[in-house]
């Protein structure tokens, strides 16, 4: 009884608030809060009491006693990161109906990587910590500090355009060092200038529509290293190239990684036998269970681009992510890297759906046999996300009458590709003409 009147008294404190009676709204509100009994009432009587504060402080302690008793409540987490100025009212959008993408040539913002001494172009040196200059070899070393742990608030990110938007324009450069402009698609964040070769990365942290990457793993070896280790797989797999394969190409791919929480409400029975004293028989008994399993996932990764992503899903495990350095865009210095077109929301769903499967796959076996009768997926909640950008080297090797993705794992060197298991192992031969451009 005491819960109806609760939630009615909530009810009329919303109406109060949403028509600007705010004194009679915190009546209203303060009377459900009290007479509230369950976390879901007391979680939103706070939020609303929130709404119709005015002092930050007593806002903030409202904000914060709702998410005492709902952790992933969206709109007090939106609400306190616009308090703590970490979300601008302004950026905050109505996912249902979002803006219609500009059209034209995006103008975008890049940094240029020139040597402060002779003016030479610099670009990153993938066997060590720093840029060098292509004409005088001076070096710029880079800070390498350690991983860089902070991740995006994701229901941050979601309230704005840039937790939805993907690069549908060409983006517009205007070359410091030349004054030319050129135009670079929108598949990639870095290039050189087509006249002075100075080369550029765009600056997203500006972009009102795209996230800038959090974190990278810097490429870990040279084109030379690369191509020796293509030369090896080949030789291992005995594939006969059908014609001449292009030198791996370097790049980096873009990567989402997703934390994970909340937990899985299921319904299932577990057998049991019990002796019955009367008959001296085991009598077997199914018991009916309803209860929540927690779920606790951390980095979850998925591509962030569709071009390579099924090649580049076989490779994503031998990357060790532990490894992962705070971005920087002077590691891009002379690298092509592509930006994401799989939005972040598009991603989430899809972590939030395989993590999911993967746990009510394993939970028969995580509860000691109970047989799973139905579970809901209601209660996962994505809390954090990353985008980072991770080292791969990239070539296509022809062969069976049409051309195959070659990557190379920057980091490690591990290979995959596209090929068929079994046309790995049916073919002989060697790239003659690639160990020739490596000496050997």
């Amino acid at each position: 009884m005491s819960s109806d009147y609760s939630k009615e008294l909530l009810r009329t404190g919303i109406i109060e608030a949403k028509s600007g009676s705010r004194d009679t709204a915190r009546r209203y509100l303060d009377r459900a809060i009290y007479m509230a009994g369950s976390h879901d009432i007391l979680s939103e009587a706070w939020f609303w009491m929130g709404e119709v504060l005015d002092d930050p402080a007593e806002k903030r302690k409202a904000l914060e006693n709702c998410l005492s008793h709902d952790l992933h409540h969206a709109r007090a987490r939106r609400a306190l990161a616009i308090l703590d100025g970490k979300l601008k009212t302004a950026d905050v959008i109505n996912p249902d109906k979002l803006p219609a993408p500009p059209t034209g040539a995006r103008e975008a913002q890049a940094d240029r990587f020139m040597c402060p001494k002779c003016g030479g172009r610099m670009a990153f040196s993938p066997d060590g910590s720093a840029l060098v200059c292509d004409y005088c070899t001076r070096q710029h070393a880079l800070g390498l500090g350690a991983r860089d742990g902070a991740e995006k608030d994701f229901i941050v990110a979601m309230a704005t355009m840039k937790g939805h938007g993907k690069p549908l324009q060409e983006q517009a450069f205007h070359c410091n060092g030349c004054g030319a402009e050129f135009i670079l698609p929108p598949s990639q964040i870095s290039a050189n200038c087509a006249y002075c070769d100075s080369p550029h990365v765009v600056n997203l942290e500006n972009a009102k529509d795209l996230l800038a990457p959090d974190v990278i793993l810097p490429h870990a070896f040279d084109q030379k290293q690369a191509t020796r280790l293509l030369i090896n797989w080949v030789e291992s797999h005995n594939i006969q190239p059908e014609k001449q394969v292009d030198l791996p190409r370097g790049l980096y791919l873009p990567l989402w990684t997703f934390d994970i929480g909340g937990e899985i409400n299921y319904s299932g029975e577990m057998v049991q036998y019990e002796y019955n004293v009367f008959t001296g028989e085991r009598e077997r008994k199914v018991i009916k269970i309803e209860d929540n399993y927690p779920v606790m996932v951390n980095d979850l990764p998925l591509p962030a681009s569709r071009k390579l992503s099924a090649v580049f899903m076989k490779l994503i495990p031998s990357f060790d992510l532990t490894r992962l350095k705070p971005y920087d865009p002077r590691f891009l210095a002379s690298w092509l890297a592509e930006v994401y077109d799989v939005p972040m929301a598009d991603a989430s769903l899809d972590a939030r759906s395989r993590a999911f499967k993967d746990i009510k796959r394993r939970m028969p076996h995580l509860l000691n046999g109970i047989n799973i009768l139905r579970a809901s997926s209601a209660g996962i909640m994505i809390e954090s996300f990353k985008l980072a950008l991770l080292p791969v080297w990239m070539t296509e090797l022809p062969f069976g009458g049409r051309d195959h993705l070659i990557l190379i794992n920057g980091q490690s060197g591990i290979v995959a590709s596209d090929l068929p298991e079994k046309e790995d192992e049916d073919h002989g031969g060697l790239l003659g003409f690639l160990a020739d451009l490596l000496g050997e």
